[in-house]
């Protein structure tokens, strides 16, 4: 999972009893499930469980606390309301709710079916901290009626303890209009109905659907059937405008991956957000062993957007190697409720985040010099987390503190140790084999049905590729010692370097040069305080309301969609600014100033290493 979009977090800124274990009978062994999409009430959702044939006084029925992915506590029964459970009569049995997530069910022997209505989650998102307390979006729900319903099955379906393993088959009704988007196989021939089957509650979970009017558009890459599927509210964008670029990177991550991918069908299912009061605000994506679920601000410029996919979903696509593929045992038997955290998260995270950064300059998306600027970018990023906590002992606590917080660094100091191992390997292997080839072995050991024991992994890493990789692992990734990237990056012939950047014109790190007045909407330039090229090419001053930028409003209803406009701008373009100044109105024009800063990152030396470089970007 990729939680924080950096481009778009800049606009941000600116605004009771003991239970038995559950048996089953072998007559009744699969669970089903009724979702009602129809018979919308409350912007709330009716869900019917009915229960296989249980063979102990009483039951458990939980939904999810955390789901694999998401690496934080959120609890999906705090949307759940109304729950109740019945015999084959009608009649009610008693169901206790003994937390937010579980219900004890007495009786459960005359169990036939639960019932209750689900509350969305898009609706509670406020966004503030980048939603922290809130659902992660792609990992949420959203209910309106008619239009668009994002049915994450984990906050919908929940399961029986000690049944988790039972086959589910669920019935989705939902208005013909609407169409859902998902890889899993529709065996339902009705329009206003779909029904689908999976071996296990796991597998449900990790087939999301969601329902819209249908834009969508599909290919095949290299055996692969790919469906891209995007709900716009307001139609701006559409699958076709951003299928294009999604096929060209789709290509580009099956020649880089070869032969580890065999997956047949792969669905990304693109939510965008009105970035209304009551709709997501929790941006990025979440991945699953076939589909992918982006949430993404709707007001984003299409060219942006184009960006912020291909960084994006490579990431989740690349989880099809690991953990999807490659993982330890408690992912494979995953606790939704008490989950036991796995050691390796610098794999899951961190490989998987830095081969979204190496199949661009292996592939030709992006430049060597782009390259080394994401690699910078990600060492002072991680410079600035804690560098002595182990990475083993971050993971396997991550959600507790004071290890919750550095979460966030598995896609820096993770992409990073990913970056170290390849070098290592390509340098003891005289630029024969990297990181990849490691992980084509890891696939071929394991597998998607076979985990891995956590404390026997680097043992197993070291018998497939060096001594010196094992010492690498035990002193920068389960020991405190800061890794110095500098000295790894010199063995494929790669130095420190300064290049000038163009910044952000409306925000310089965390400090904004523009604020909103609360109590009008209005745009104004923040006094007292050193402006930059931008504000002072124009002439603008402290106070100065900003009323439009070029013929456009610029308010708090759009600030959003301004500042990220404004990433595209280009230096010397005109421009021209509506102000208020000291109640007169008044028009600037002229031409952009980009501020400019000095930014650390690498570039190739000529020390002779250029074959080993080559190998290692582009072997």
């Amino acid at each position: 999972m990729k939680k924080i979009i950096a481009t778009l977090a800049i606009a941000s800124l600116l605004l009771g009893c003991k239970t038995g274990s559950a048996t089953l009978n072998k007559k009744n062994t699969e669970v089903k499930v009724a979702i009602d999409l129809v018979n919308v009430k409350d912007d709330k959702v009716q869900v019917s469980i009915f229960a296989p044939k249980i063979t102990t006084d009483q039951v458990t029925f939980s939904i999810p606390k955390i789901i694999p992915g998401t690496y934080s506590n959120d609890n999906y029964g705090r949307f759940i309301d109304n729950l109740q459970a019945f015999d084959s009569k009608g009649n009610l049995l008693t169901a206790k709710k003994t937390d937010e997530n579980n219900w004890t069910i007495d009786q459960a022997k005359k169990l036939t079916k639960i019932t209750y209505l689900v509350n969305d989650s898009f609706d509670t998102e406020k966004g503030s901290e980048f939603g922290q307390g809130d659902i992660f979006s792609p990992a949420g729900t959203n209910i309106e009626a008619g239009s668009n319903f994002m049915v994450n099955m984990h906050g919908f379906v929940g399961y029986f303890q000690d049944l988790k393993e039972t086959p589910y088959r669920v019935t989705i009704t939902h208005p013909e209009t609407l169409w859902g988007a998902t890889s899993m196989i529709d065996l339902d021939p009705k329009n206003n109905s779909d029904e689908y089957f999976t071996s296990r509650y796991a597998e449900l979970v990790e087939n999301p659907v969601m329902y819209a009017k249908p834009d969508f558009t599909s290919f095949t890459v290299d055996g692969m059937d790919i469906t891209i599927a995007v709900y716009s509210p307001t139609g701006k964008i559409t699958a076709e405008s951003i299928t294009p670029e999604m096929k060209k990177m789709m290509v580009a991550q099956k020649n880089f991956l070869g032969k580890i991918n065999s997956n047949k069908k792969y669905t990304v299912i693109l939510y965008l957000s009105s970035m209304q009061p009551n709709d997501a605000k929790g941006f990025g994506a979440l991945e699953h062993p076939t589909s992918t679920t982006v949430v993404m601000p709707e007001t984003a410029p299409l060219s942006m957007l184009q960006e912020q996919m291909k960084d994006v979903v490579s990431h989740e696509f690349f989880h099809i190697v690991t953990p999807l593929t490659i993982h330890s045992k408690e992912i494979q038997y995953f606790d939704f409720n008490a989950p036991k955290m796995s050691e390796h998260l610098w794999l899951y995270e961190g490989v998987t985040e830095y081969f979204a950064n190496l199949f661009q300059i292996n592939q030709g998306l992006i430049t060597e010099d782009e390259f080394y600027k994401r690699i910078a970018e990600k060492i002072t990023q991680a410079n600035g987390m804690n560098d002595t906590m182990p990475f083993t002992t971050m993971s396997a606590n991550v959600l507790e503190e004071p290890y919750k917080s550095q979460y966030l660094n598995v896609y820096q100091k993770g992409a990073l140790i990913g970056m170290c191992l390849d070098i290592i390997i390509r340098e003891k292997s005289n630029g024969e084999r990297g990181i990849l080839d490691l992980m084509q072995k890891l696939s071929a050991e394991y597998g998607v049905t076979k985990p891995f024991d956590d404390k026997e992994l680097f043992g197993k890493i070291v018998s497939l590729t060096y001594p010196e990789v094992g010492a690498f692992l035990t002193t920068y990734v389960a020991g405190p010692t800061p890794i110095p990237y500098a000295s790894f990056l010199a063995k494929v012939g790669v130095i420190p370097s300064v290049i000038k950047t163009p910044g952000n014109v409306f925000v310089k790190g965390q400090s904004p040069y523009i604020n909103i007045n609360p109590s009008t909407g209005a745009i104004f330039v923040l006094p007292g305080i050193e402006l930059n090229a931008f504000f002072n090419t124009l002439e603008l001053k402290g106070n100065d309301v900003i009323l439009s930028i070029n013929n456009q409003p610029f308010n708090k209803d759009n600030i959003f969609e301004v500042v990220t406009k404004s990433q595209e701008w280009k230096e010397n373009d005109p421009i021209t600014l509506t102000i208020k100044r000291e109640g007169k109105e008044k028009i600037i024009s002229g031409k952009i100033a980009l501020p400019y800063v000095d930014q650390e990152s690498f570039k190739a030396s000529e020390t002779g290493k250029n074959n080993l470089k080559d190998a290692w970007l582009k072997g």
